[in-house]
């Protein structure tokens, strides 16, 4: 294998994965992470995500391929000897042993002096702000506590990489948000580098680095948050990564960057070209809610189509309009809860605009399925 390039600190090489020696559940995965970044591994689940994680951390085998850590291959390093601190959704933590024990046990198997782990201890119970909290013990703690004691004790032998499963599935939504932040603010402050596994795209897009995008053990993107939800890859990703409407439309012309459709009825549509290629009979044309808009006497935009008001949902600081499109396909339009959103009547018929630089043209396939083993 070529030796790492520069600033990389871990990478996957064309790593698979089989479990029956059939069917590949990971597929020729590459993907390369700096020093301190923090990757998310996103995806639908038995999409391949987690498969991923378990051979970074050596529970799983590798089937085939290769996976370095700081310039070393490590696919046959035991898991013991890769410095890895992993952080899961049960937390993990030792019932019957205090708050402070349970962040002293990875330091006691090291055999660091007393004194010394005494010292770490507090510096952790600081750090995630229960200091007051170590002769406690995990039953004693609520749930959000607890997923901080855990992330302590993943931290406080300071290993070379953490890797964190779904850390945060257990948790309300409310908790959720905190954990999120006391992670990144933890991440910041520390400097670690990690790979963070969930199907929570909101979760990704507001932690991380960069994301990638897994399908059925294919990585379909993987790039920073507004990239991804900005310029997707394809309709897989556009879809998965926040709202989306995926528009059917017939015969794309590439015109330069941009592609020229016609939707069933014939009404003419413009957009970026996402992966379209010449000669392709169909594609789909992804627009966000947020950028569509209901034009009742507004300017004239790239796109228009006429539609059927169906119902609306008022979620406090925004309105989400539902319509159906002469095709018989629904699209949402998403407005703020201001002056500005209107009252429309059920059935009544407007006209939803939008900008050809808000939206894309991708090829109308099939998404990806199980590989064979080669």
């Amino acid at each position: 294998m070529e030796a790492s390039k520069a600033g990389e600190f871990l990478q996957f090489a064309n790593v698979k994965k089989t479990y029956d020696q059939k069917t590949l559940v990971v597929k020729n995965f590459n993907l390369d992470v700096k020093q301190g970044e923090f990757v998310t591994l996103l995806g639908p689940s038995g999409s391949g995500k987690t498969t991923v994680l378990m051979m970074l951390a050596g529970f799983e085998n590798v089937t085939s391929g290769t996976i370095t850590m700081d310039g070393r291959p490590i696919t046959k390093t035991a898991p013991y000897k890769r410095n890895i601190g992993m952080v899961f959704q049960n937390y993990a933590l030792f019932p019957h042993m205090t708050v402070a024990e349970n962040l002293a046990y990875p330091l006691t198997v090291r055999k660091m002096p007393k004194v010394q782990i005494r010292q770490r201890v507090d510096e952790y119970l600081k750090l995630i702000e229960l200091s007051h909290f170590g002769n406690r013990h995990p039953g004693q703690l609520s749930g959000g506590q607890r997923q901080r004691v855990a992330l302590a004790r993943a931290l406080i032998f300071e290993p070379t990489l953490v890797l964190m499963d779904e850390p945060l599935g257990a948790l309300d939504k409310k908790l959720r948000e905190q954990m999120q932040f006391e992670i990144t603010r933890l991440h910041k402050q520390l400097g670690f580098t990690v790979i963070y596994v969930t199907h929570d795209q909101v979760e990704a897009l507001t932690m991380s680095s960069r994301i990638a995008v897994f399908n059925e053990g294919v990585v379909q993107q993987y790039a920073a948050p507004d990239d991804l939800y900005e310029r997707p890859a394809n309709a897989f990703v556009a879809n998965f990564i926040g709202e989306n409407n995926l528009i059917s439309a017939q015969a794309p012309i590439l015109e330069r960057d941009v592609v020229r459709s016609s939707l069933p009825g014939g009404t003419s549509i413009t957009a970026q070209n996402g992966n379209c290629q010449a000669g392709d009979a169909e594609s789909i044309i992804s627009v966000r809610p947020e950028k569509l808009v209901i034009q009742a006497g507004g300017p004239v935009l790239d796109n228009q189509v006429e539609a059927r008001f169906i119902t609306r949902h008022y979620v406090g600081d925004f309105i989400r309009y539902y319509f159906e499109l002469p095709s018989g396909g629904k699209v949402a339009v998403k407005t703020l809860n201001d002056t500005r959103a209107p009252d429309l009547r059920d059935g009544q018929t407007t006209t939803l605009g939008w900008r050809t630089r808000d939206c894309f043209a991708f090829r109308k396939e099939p998404l990806p399925v199980q590989g064979e083993l080669q």
